[in-house]
């Protein structure tokens, strides 16, 4: 089967792409910048193109190739000039959560699914660094980059598949898992959920598609776990469940999990290291702000945030919960919102506003990313400061661009 895959290089495609190719299908797609996944896709021998997404490299593929199926990002309008021809050429066009079921049925695999709100990439990441640490296949897909692994992978002697089952657009809606592992639950997604009500529902339906469902909030901690921040051991806590569930970890080689997990090198964007003193997160929710807050001050006692919101109809759904996510850190710079997908009746809410309503609002101030904001972090950091980034737009790869000029 041939595939085209219509943002190939971004965290929510790019995985799947690479599972699918990984399952002897035939690869193809586009996307307009080489995004996260772009080494791995390369790696994979998949033909794609990079730039202004219209209809020619799709009627090329097609023509050469035959296209059955194409998988599109849910960033992509309907109007889309890729959608609109595979429509008037009959391809079969759909979002992913379709051919991850199809891939599930068709190779006979069983799902571990990982939801919640929060903490879902680190704990899917988790899952696959403890099974490839014990030897043990497993195919998968994480909405991420990985230090040790590809996003994506399908191992042909697997029996379990484990996935990031996001809420967005109700994707998690879409499966029906074997075992459910849930992080946490508190209210998102505006856009997609309209009240908090309507968003917990959907977790419990999500539950109620589950065969098994373990719940994070619901275990008691394993005291021998020591990673830095408490979600990171609670993430951890929820993986050594799961094997336990799965009656992959027989009990006398608890401790030997147990050590591999204090072992994890991390995931990318999530509190990954880029060279001493400075750190960037994806962090852009006030819960994930404040674990990831928690964790830095473990790490150090002198900490210098960059915050860039994400979306300003989200930020106008959780601005009351920036109150005291910020507590403990010493220096705040608070960066314009990243704006997507936005609801133009809105006000934009600037740094200026989100700064006053702080607990520590004498710790901030508005920044833009510049060189101004540029020479504050490299003194920081040669004032022994811990920096960190956290931001879900184009402030980490900005920074990233820096980083040869930060170290000298």
């Amino acid at each position: 089967m041939n595939i085209y895959f219509s943002g190939i290089n971004g965290t929510g495609i790019g995985p799947l792409a690479l599972l699918a190719a990984d399952a002897g299908f035939k690869v193809f797609g586009s996307d307009l910048n080489r995004g996260a996944i772009y080494d791995d896709i390369v790696a994979s021998g998949a033909e794609f193109r990079i730039g202004k997404q219209d209809e020619q490299f799709l009627q090329h593929v097609h023509n050469t190739h035959g296209v059955d199926w194409l998988v599109y990002t849910s960033a992509l309008p309907d109007s889309h000039p890729e959608l609109t021809l595979a429509e008037k050429l009959g391809i079969k066009t759909t979002k992913r959560d379709d051919l991850m079921n199809y891939i599930i049925e068709e190779k006979g695999l069983k799902l571990i699914a990982v939801a919640g709100t929060h903490g879902k990439t680190t704990t899917t990441a988790m899952l696959v660094w403890v099974f490839k640490q014990l030897g043990l296949p497993l195919s998968y897909v994480v909405g991420t980059t990985l230090p040790f692994a590809s996003s994506g992978h399908f191992n042909q002697g697997a029996k379990y598949i484990a996935y990031e089952c996001d809420e967005y657009d109700r994707n998690f809606l879409k499966f029906n898992p074997e075992l459910a592992l849930i992080t946490t639950v508190s209210y998102d997604h505006i856009d997609i959920y309209p009240t908090e009500a309507n968003y917990k529902q959907a977790f419990k339906q999500f539950e109620a598609q589950s065969s098994k469902v373990i719940q994070s909030a619901k275990l008691s901690m394993n005291s021998s776990l020591n990673l830095p921040g408490s979600h990171n051991r609670e993430n951890a806590n929820l993986v050594l469940a799961a094997l336990k569930q799965l009656n992959v970890l027989q009990v006398p080689y608890l401790q030997k999990a147990v050590d591999i997990l204090n072992k994890f090198p991390g995931s990318n964007r999530r509190f990954e290291r880029l060279m001493d003193g400075l750190y960037t997160d994806y962090a852009h929710h006030p819960d994930e702000v404040a674990a990831t807050v928690q964790m830095a001050l473990e790490v150090s006692d002198k900490v210098a945030v960059i915050y860039q919101p994400h979306q300003n109809t989200r930020q106008h759904q959780v601005r009351e919960g920036y109150k005291n996510a910020f507590n403990g850190v010493n220096k705040l710079f608070w960066l314009p919102t990243y704006l997507a997908r936005e609801d133009p009746s809105l006000p934009v809410i600037s740094p200026a506003e989100f700064i006053a309503e702080l607990s520590n609002k004498s710790i901030a101030r508005p920044a833009d990313i510049n060189d101004e904001l540029l020479a504050n972090i490299k003194q920081l950091i040669n004032n022994g400061y811990l920096v960190l980034l956290m931001a879900a737009g184009p402030a980490d790869n900005w920074l990233r661009g820096h980083l040869a000029g930060l170290k000298n």
